[in-house]
């Protein structure tokens, strides 16, 4: 186990909880945009604290690691994150820490891991999604989506590619989340399609087999 991987363990759970921390003070105040002042300014806090952490951790990480440079490129949503905090979305990039405690609890069968990333992957989308997208329209000229209800069910409806169109982003900002949202979406349909494939054929192959080798044991 190499420095890095050493540090990430030693790191993953409180990480979680900062993630989940920010959420809460991403969320907030979007969802309820009526907060008391010291009450918003205090989750601002927060949201701003979590950056920091984030940060450091990433520059822990990349002081560990032997090629610098190679670990930057392939943690390129770390470096997103820190570099881009201006984009209110960007900063949902710092819930990235909650794919790797999936990746960690994940089954070692391939149908298994492709469940609990589907799934969690499906569950995040659809509320960050939502969330994200209410961000940018509710305060939007002619927007549609001006309630956490409406953004919620807009955001489902786009991860599962249905697609009914009575609400819709009217922002540019709120269109470049539905471009991920589709995107993940098809990817996710992808993902269960494959896997459900390569385990079918995983079942057929041994029950080709077994016959085989019972009659094989007979003969002897």
């Amino acid at each position: 186990m190499t420095r890095v991987q050493r540090w990430e363990r030693r790191t993953e759970i409180p990480l979680l909880l900062l993630a989940l921390a920010f959420l809460v003070a991403y969320a907030w105040p979007v969802v309820d945009p009526r907060l008391e002042p010291d009450l918003e300014l205090f989750l601002r806090f927060v949201s701003w604290a979590v950056w920091v952490a984030f940060a450091v951790d990433f520059a822990i990480r990349l002081v560990l690691a032997g090629d610098r440079r190679r670990y930057a490129l392939v943690h390129w949503y770390d470096v997103a994150l820190i570099i881009l905090p201006v984009l209110r979305p960007l900063r949902l990039l710092r819930l990235l820490a909650l794919m790797r405690i999936l990746h960690r609890s994940a089954a070692t069968s391939l149908v298994g891991r492709v469940t609990v990333y589907a799934v969690g992957a499906a569950v995040m989308a659809v509320g960050l999604g939502a969330v994200a997208a209410l961000d940018a329209e509710q305060d939007a000229a002619g927007a549609n989506i001006t309630a956490f209800g409406d953004a919620l069910w807009w955001a489902t409806c786009t991860v599962t590619t249905v697609g009914y169109g009575e609400v819709y982003p009217v922002t540019t900002t709120g269109r470049l989340v539905a471009v991920v949202l589709m995107v993940i979406g098809i990817a996710m349909v992808g993902a269960v399609t494959a896997s459900v494939a390569a385990w079918l054929v995983r079942a057929v192959e041994v029950g080709e087999t077994r016959p085989k080798d019972l009659s094989a044991g007979v003969d002897r």
